[in-house]
């Protein structure tokens, strides 16, 4: 992970506002929300109980690898976002078979949450 990408989850985690290059992080008190911002485009709003994600319009590497950074510190181990063929997936926790944990592949959506 990127050192940016540990600040803004540093930032999240304390209900910190923080901005830094490209990445911003507005923590809204009355909603108990953190939204995260990439070039001044929203690609995540995280409160307690879940992890909304977005493209921000542009499916980039540096927008994958923001998401994919909440993803590993806000959701189960595993669960995250990949692109094959050009297209973004989400790769998403159902469940556990004995010590196997078991995943579901989703296309991509804006509003994808996590709960």
């Amino acid at each position: 992970m990127r050192k940016i990408e540990s600040q803004m989850n540093a930032a999240i985690q304390s209900n910190s506002n923080w901005s830094k290059d490209n990445t911003t992080v507005t923590f809204n008190s009355d909603t108990n929300t953190s939204e995260v911002y990439l070039h001044g485009n929203l690609i995540a709003t995280v409160t307690d109980e879940d992890m909304t994600i977005f493209d921000g319009g542009w499916q980039t590497v540096t927008t994958k690898s923001r998401l994919n950074a909440l993803c590993n510190e806000f959701c189960i181990t595993g669960e995250g976002v990949f692109q094959k063929n050009y297209q973004w997936f989400v790769r998403k926790f159902v469940g556990q078979m004995g010590t196997e944990k078991v995943f579901k592949t989703e296309s991509f959506t804006n509003g994808y949450t996590f709960a």
